[in-house]
């Protein structure tokens, strides 16, 4: 493992910025994918649950392949899983302006996942927490979702601007195209990120797994993820559609996910330094509750323009603040010797929120023409997470007892 106190500061500096990098341009625009919803199932004539499913089924192939892509950035260093990430989500994104077939469209979600899932700000943001001190890694994880949240920012409004000016079918051909400006960074972050568990046997990654798994803050995480992807997904996969359904403006729809962008560069900031502050898990606790307070009143007021905006805004606040703080206590609790992996885990059970989120939005779309039952599910989650992030243990766990000793 590479001890953060034997890199150059400049070198470690500038692999953090080469970071951030890979984490604006491999998120931006698998975030804001919903913007195409409506011109898409408009100009091809689906339902929505086609364009639902594949955005469904791209989280679920993301969340299957971040532990499988976290195991081999443990094992063999972070910046190969990058790039085979960035090709393939490249590709992904190149084929969806491509095929109009609906099956086929569908299938190309499993491209994009698995893209994302190796290219993604949370194997990024898990190289950079190996390579700096405890004491700075929770402000270093919040600094990397941050650049994947300014990355959203920028992309929804670049995507709905493409759509306008060039068609929905070049713009993915462009968005894909922009994967490759990837590579580049990745020779900065391969100088210092190194493999943890080059010596580790698949009984050893097995072990870790096993333990993980019976330690009740490790299960804590695991399931209070879900809830987010849950959130995450439906709200950035649905909500420029739900928009333009209540009457509003294409642009509104875009604009909501660039302030969700926006104010989640300050969430994550102050998520990252609060963890260095304050409880973890009470923090946690505190961003899901207010969530539920959130969504309940945007349900609840007339829907406009303002009312939009200010629920993006205050979402913003509250939407990946949450990644600091899970990552942080996963690694507070477990380690870092086969961190990669077990946090690449606990984000599987966040794309299967994401999976159930993006989906069944679309499912219950067609059937009644409505998201309102979305909406108030979404709120009963974010309640039972307060609950669940209560009992975690803030310490060391079996797995990263065993490392320090």
């Amino acid at each position: 493992m590479t001890d953060a106190a034997r890199i150059k500061p400049a070198q470690l500096n500038v692999a953090i910025f080469a970071g951030c990098m890979v984490a604006f341009l491999g998120f931006g625009f698998a975030a804001t994918f919903g913007v195409f919803l409506a011109p898409m199932s408009a100009d091809l004539g689906w339902g929505r649950e086609v364009f639902s499913l594949s955005v469904a089924i791209q989280a679920l192939a993301w969340g299957f392949a971040q532990p499988v892509a976290g195991a081999i950035a443990d094992r063999f260093g972070t910046a190969r899983v990058l790039a085979f990430g960035a090709v393939f989500a490249g590709v992904g994104f190149a084929l969806r302006g491509l095929v109009t077939d609906p099956v086929l469209f569908v299938l190309t979600g499993v491209l994009v996942g698995i893209g994302t899932g190796a290219a993604s700000f949370p194997i990024v943001i898990g190289a950079l927490g190996k390579i700096v001190t405890p004491q700075r890694r929770s402000f270093i994880l919040g600094l990397g979702t941050a650049a994947a949240s300014l990355g959203m920012f920028v992309a929804a409004p670049a995507a709905t601007t493409m759509i306008g000016g060039i068609g929905w079918q070049t713009a993915l051909i462009v968005i894909g195209a922009s994967f490759a400006l990837i590579l580049p960074f990745l020779i900065f972050i391969a100088r210092v990120s190194k493999p943890t568990a080059s010596g580790s046997s698949a009984s050893d990654f097995g072990h870790a797994l096993g333990t993980a798994f019976r330690d009740r803050s490790y299960l804590c995480l695991f399931f209070g993820f879900f809830v987010c992807g849950f959130h995450v997904a439906f709200i950035q996969t649905h909500m420029p559609a739900y928009v333009v359904d209540s009457g509003l403006a294409l642009w509104v729809g875009g604009w909501s996910l660039a302030f969700i962008g926006l104010f989640n560069i300050a969430g994550s900031f102050l998520s990252g330094w609060s963890g260095q502050v304050y409880s973890k898990k009470k923090v946690l606790s505190g961003i899901y509750f207010t969530r539920a307070v959130v969504i309940t009143c945007f349900i609840l007021i007339p829907l406009s323009e303002t009312s939009v905006l200010v629920f993006s805004a205050l979402m913003g606040l509250l939407w990946l603040s949450t990644v600091p703080l899970t990552m942080g206590l996963v690694a507070q609790t477990q380690g870092l010797r086969f961190f990669s992996t077990l946090a690449g885990l606990v984000f599987l059970s966040h794309q299967t929120g994401s999976f159930i989120g993006a989906w069944l939005g679309g499912r219950i779309y067609d059937l009644t023409q409505d998201y309102t039952p979305m909406w108030w599910a979404a709120v009963a989650l974010g309640l039972l997470a307060a609950l669940i992030h209560m009992p975690i243990r803030e310490a060391p766990g079996p797995l990263a007892l065993a490392e320090q000793s």
